[in-house]
């Protein structure tokens, strides 16, 4: 069995000296840096280098430079993505985001793990657990999703929080570990109107 068909399966594979995922990251990590150089105007070269990168993507997305992954082909995002600067995704395992979602700046997507065994770790053993997002889903500024989580559709997470577990439809979610704080409710709808508008 090969180190990437141990990664795909979720077991132990060597991520430091696997020769064959080190060129794979390589790849990746020249894309990111030729996409990272773009000026914000290039619009139609960002898009052809991220469908050059991604597993997937629909018709429209905006990706803020800067931002890194380590395969990219694990990555699959839907319509009207949007991640603003310095997002970050380890894409050991799938990251599958649905349509709508908005990602603020400086948030984390790692679907790599690490041993708690030195003897493991020191050999540059890892693990990579997927991570799938729903539809309408918003994260605040400097989140990080841990591997193995599913996020539901509809839902917030709170700016800061570190997500280590699932979260279900329809909350606001915050906090270290990130936890349901409340659902979202009709009331949530008029929080920012203003009279006359």
């Amino acid at each position: 069995m090969t180190e990437r068909e141990k990664m795909n399966q979720g077991l132990l594979y060597d991520a430091n000296y696997d020769e064959a995922l080190l060129r794979e990251r390589t790849r990746c990590k020249d894309l990111c840096f030729l996409y990272n150089q773009l000026r914000p105007s290039q619009v139609s070269e960002q898009e052809k280098l991220i469908r050059q990168l991604f597993g997937k993507t629909g018709k429209r997305f905006c990706i803020t430079a800067p931002f890194w992954c380590d395969y990219g082909c694990n990555i699959e995002i839907g319509e009207n993505f949007y991640t603003n600067h310095n997002c970050v995704i380890l894409d050991g395992a799938k990251v599958v985001f649905g349509d709508n979602v908005f990602i603020a700046p400086n948030c984390t997507f790692s679907t790599a793990g690490h041993p708690l065994d030195t003897e493991q770790r020191n050999q540059g053993l890892e693990y990579a657990y997927p991570i799938t997002v729903g539809d309408n889903v918003w994260f605040g500024a400097s989140v990080t999703v841990l591997p193995g989580v599913r996020i539901g559709s509809n839902t917030v997470i709170g700016a800061g929080s570190v997500v280590n577990r699932d979260i279900p439809d329809g909350v606001i979610a915050v906090g270290n570990p990130c936890r349901v704080l409340r659902s979202i409710t009709e009331d949530d709808k008029k929080k920012y109107w203003r009279n006359g508008t």
